[in-house]
């Protein structure tokens, strides 16, 4: 299988290497969380989702968007941690030695990260032995003004990252991407061109926009990449400063829901097959029906860095 999957992509910049694929079933666990103002609590609370999730069987464990910490402004700076100094980043540590200790991968949801005078918005991948593989800051800053319901301007507090992020992992090859990251196509299109497998968005989508557009954008990233893709956000119930629409969802490479939840704290473990992949892109085959005489995506960052 990871053979042929691999050589669906031989056309491609970024093919996958066979040997990359150490698996090719696996569980992932969902851990949509409650967040309050109190980050000890919240700390202890990801542990513990962690912990089960992996006692249920899953492999890879996915966390919110902003699992440590309200969601609003006056938070990010208060809760931000410095990730080189373990001293000051408890959130950080925890997820390195459960990681360790449960032997799973981690994809850390995001928590405010402290650099300097800047702060990110930032999502750590973490390997079974427990140490960082990468890191991924949030590229697309979430300004909405919506008059009568809502207006944010993430923009006035963090700072956009400026690189995408794909790991390759015991589970497979995965692009990182948050919350409002996943409205942009082209960075889906990238993560696929690259060779992912999955694309995981922790977010935290809030009422207006979750319920329009939280559903549509994931089974669209997922539909016209052929891949799979996961989304996790805390639970509605959580402090901050708006309401969260929560359903963390898995969707499949043909935009299929295989697995959500509803909006309560909750943990939800489904299956991932990448053999579904292959299967979709024969009944489908997207990537030799593109017109790449009229349109190409050109990897920018990739381009850059041969310079």
């Amino acid at each position: 299988m990871a053979r042929s999957l691999a050589s669906e992509y031989s056309s491609l910049p970024h093919s996958v290497p066979s040997t990359l694929l150490k698996i090719a079933k696996f569980k992932v666990g969902l851990c949509q969380l409650t967040v309050s103002y109190d980050k000890e609590k919240n700390i202890a609370r990801a542990r513990k989702a962690i912990e089960d999730a992996a006692k249920r069987g899953a492999q890879l464990v996915v966390l919110p968007e902003m699992w440590n910490c309200p969601y609003a402004f006056e938070n990010f700076s208060k809760y931000a941690e410095d990730f080189d100094d373990v001293d000051a980043s408890p959130s950080f540590s925890m997820l390195t030695e459960v990681a360790h200790d449960q032997g799973v991968t981690i994809v850390g949801g995001s928590i405010p990260e402290r650099c300097g005078d800047q702060l990110y918005n930032t999502s750590c991948v973490f390997g079974t032995d427990g140490k960082l593989m990468d890191k991924h800051r949030k590229m697309h800053l979430f300004d909405v003004n919506i008059p009568g319901d809502i207006s944010f301007k993430e923009s006035n507090t963090f700072t956009p990252g400026e690189k995408p992020t794909i790991v390759d992992t015991d589970v497979g090859r995965i692009g990182i991407g948050i919350c409002h990251d996943m409205r942009f196509p082209e960075l889906g299109m990238l993560y696929a061109q690259r060779g992912a497998h999955l694309i995981c968005y922790p977010g935290a989508f809030n009422m207006h926009t979750g319920e329009l557009l939280w559903e549509l954008a994931q089974r669209a990233r997922a539909a016209d990449n052929q891949v799979f893709v996961v989304t996790c956000s805390p639970a509605r119930e959580s402090s901050g400063c708006y309401m969260i629409w929560g359903h963390s969802t898995l969707s499949g490479p043909f935009g299929e829901i295989i697995a959500t939840t509803g909006h309560e704290e909750t943990t939800v473990i489904a299956d991932i097959d990448y053999s579904i992949i292959q299967l979709r892109r024969e009944n489908l085959p997207l990537y030799r029906q593109r017109r790449g005489d009229i349109y190409q995506l050109i990897d920018a960052h990739e381009l850059k860095s041969r310079q």
